[in-house]
């Protein structure tokens, strides 16, 4: 690793290249975690030069390794980007493919049916635009027409998913996209997935058991693991070892069943059949929702929640869906009716596994806009999976991100890793080494960035803490002349203050959801002197580099929402343990998303700029104190007079 990433090695050629000894040391260990089959947590600050450090060994390790990423983008920038790199320095191409979720392809079947059924409708004014694209892409990676908003309403209809999938009976087997993704991850020795795809993809296996794993699923038998961003690990995971059900999912199995019973000719059936399944959804989510108490966020589902008038909704929507899926059962004269089926017998599970939820799994509510509303029900904790089925049954495990180690939690002898050991299993003896790598950023965060954390403003908890939070950040960004992030912990509070800066300043800020995620940060990055308000998408994720960025403002602590289902869940095991839930769970997940939202200050070397934290509790609090240890920031200032020198003062 040391000669192919030193200043006689195959990369030294590159464009502003530079000799990183953290980037080495972080493959050497990954080197040797696949050769001997061992654990490996490992920080990689930022400019490190991590996703290298993990490609190189994994590539030459000889084995088929599975890399795992939290977010597409990350996919995206290691086959477009990385790997050629590799290629090109190395003189040959790498086995190499790469799989999403499901729905990130167009299923061919669906997208038949869908130029019938939406033609000379609204949400089919773009089918010519993806004809043409199909006729020249090879993956049907929905990505790839940019072209083509991803929250656009067409992409629901034509989209591939677990629920709509038929396999190999469908007539569309041959050129379907999901298939030859399949057989390209088969044919690979990298395989370049996401969290959600290597989950779903376990969830799958283990329900099938032993003898029906290896025929299931989406990935092929592979040797080891890497994940990359693996500070989102158990979050991902606790979703697919657990259900969800919506009110938007059910309306999509009505509006489908309805449109394949009339293709079949059945059309009195299929607007008696979907009616009552419409109308005892809408009776079951009325019922739940009538005693549920005003809040945001998942709200906890009790026995009390399901009163006699919402377990006899329950029992209605159960019968109705059962009817649906008996009549698709009798009718079933082609591969959509089997469908129907199937999506009706599964909601009949989730409803099931909602109310009376398994052991170790909490249920919850979620109320949206309108009549919108979600419940589930989320496994609490994932440690025992992972380190049963992915720790121990695995080769080498390469856990990796920019905010892995956090605020030690099992005492000092744990070390600064304990936190994520914790929530994935690890502190138990594991049959196999556990090693740990700390590899800090090379850039000087002490001398290119400033930690301003004032101590005039009001406790976060006051009703003037809004108020004074847009004055001080206005404030802030005329000082800087813009080119600024303002970060909040809720969508609340997000508005208010993308609002108050709007009047305050007169400036244009843009605020989340005004335009999708990829536009907003190409038009910040485009204006060099921008104002953009966002929640908890862009603490992590997000990379502008250069001048376009040089204050970041973050409203409060991101301490998890205490009310939430599943955060009560955790913290009540954790009591049940013996365990402080907010010093061992609350505390330490603050300061990796903290730190987080720090990182997106700095992304080269040259880079420099103000950090601006609005909650003095980071320095007037115990914890604050161990969360600052995890900061790679100097001492925090409360002096605006500092600020304004800070910018006054030239770069070097």
């Amino acid at each position: 690793m040391a000669a192919l990433l030193g200043p006689a090695g195959p990369f030294a050629s590159e464009p502003g290249y530079e000799e990183r000894s953290g980037q080495v040391r972080m493959a050497e260990a990954v080197a040797a975690a696949l050769a001997d089959a061992e654990v490996l947590l490992c920080e990689a600050g930022t400019g490190t030069g991590k996703t290298r450090a993990y490609l190189l060994p994994a590539l030459l390790s000889g084995q088929r390794v599975v890399v795992s990423t939290a977010t597409k983008a990350l996919q995206d920038q290691i086959i477009k980007s990385d790997v050629p790199k590799i290629e090109r320095a190395l003189g040959r191409t790498l086995s190499v493919a790469v799989g999403k979720g499901l729905g990130n392809y167009v299923c061919m079947r669906r997208y038949r049916e869908a130029r019938v059924h939406l033609a000379g409708h609204e949400t089919g004014r773009h089918l010519p635009m993806v004809e043409s694209w199909l006729r020249e892409t090879r993956t049907g990676d929905t990505s790839e027409l940019a072209t083509l908003p991803e929250d656009d309403p067409l992409w629901a209809e034509i989209a591939s998913s677990s629920d709509t999938r038929i396999g190999p009976s469908c007539s569309y087997f041959d050129e379907c996209f999901v298939t030859r993704m399949k057989q390209r991850l088969f044919a690979a020795e990298l395989l370049v997935v996401n969290h959600h795809l290597f989950f779903a993809d376990l969830a799958v296996k283990l329900s099938a058991g032993e003898a029906g794993a290896a025929r299931i699923g989406v990935l092929p038998p592979f040797d080891a693991v890497i994940f990359d961003e693996a500070h989102r690990l158990e979050d991902v995971a606790a979703t697919f070892f657990g259900v969800r059900l919506s009110t938007a999912k059910v309306a999509a199995l009505v509006r489908d069943a309805a449109r394949v019973l009339e293709r079949a000719g059945r059309p009195g059936q299929a607007g008696r059949l979907t009616a009552s399944v419409s109308e005892a959804a809408d009776a079951f989510f009325g019922a739940v929702r009538a005693v549920l108490p005003l809040s945001e966020g998942r709200i906890a589902l009790t026995t009390d929640s399901f009163d006699r008038s919402a377990e006899l909704a329950y029992h209605g929507l159960d019968d109705a869906l059962s009817v649906l899926g008996d009549f698709a059962h009798e009718s079933a004269t082609n591969e959509s009716m089997e469908v129907v089926e199937r999506r009706a017998e599964a909601l009949r599970n989730d409803l099931a596994a909602i109310v009376e939820p398994a052991t170790h799994h909490v249920a919850w509510a979620e109320i949206g806009l309108g009549k919108r509303m979600s419940l589930g029900a989320t496994l609490i904790d994932v440690g025992p999976i992972f380190r049963d089925q992915v720790a121990k049954k695995l080769g080498g495990v390469v856990l990796t991100s920019a905010t892995l180690a956090s605020v030690p939690v099992a005492g000092a002898e744990a070390g600064k890793f304990s936190f994520l050991k914790q929530r994935l299993g690890l502190l138990e003896q594991l049959p196999v080494a556990v090693h740990e790598l700390d590899v800090g950023s090379p850039f000087d965060f002490q001398s290119s960035a400033l930690f301003y954390v004032p101590r005039d403003l009001p406790e976060v908890s006051a009703p003037e803490f809004h108020d004074a939070a847009i004055e001080r950040a206005a404030e802030l960004i005329e000082i800087a002349s813009g080119g600024a992030f303002v970060l909040t912990t809720s969508v609340r509070a997000m508005r208010a203050l993308g609002a108050g800066i709007r009047r305050a300043t007169g400036r244009p800020v843009a605020i989340q959801g005004d335009a999708p995620k990829t536009s907003l940060l190409d038009a910040f990055r485009a204006h060099g002197s921008g104002v953009l308000v966002a929640t908890m998408g862009f603490w992590e994720g997000v990379d502008v580099p250069g001048d376009a960025l040089r204050l970041v403002i973050l409203d409060k602590l991101p301490f998890a929402v205490p009310t939430d289902a599943v955060v009560r869940a955790r913290a009540a095991a954790l009591e049940a343990e013996g365990r402080d839930p907010f010093a061992c769970y609350t505390v330490p997940e603050a300061a990796i998303t903290l730190k987080q939202g720090v990182g997106r200050l700095l992304r080269t070397s040259s880079d420099r700029g103000v950090v601006a934290l609005f909650d003095r509790r980071l320095v007037e609090r115990g914890y604050g104190k161990r969360i600052r240890r995890e900061l790679p920031l100097g001492a925090p200032t409360s002096d605006l007079d500092a600020v304004r020198a800070f910018f006054a003062t030239p770069a070097g």
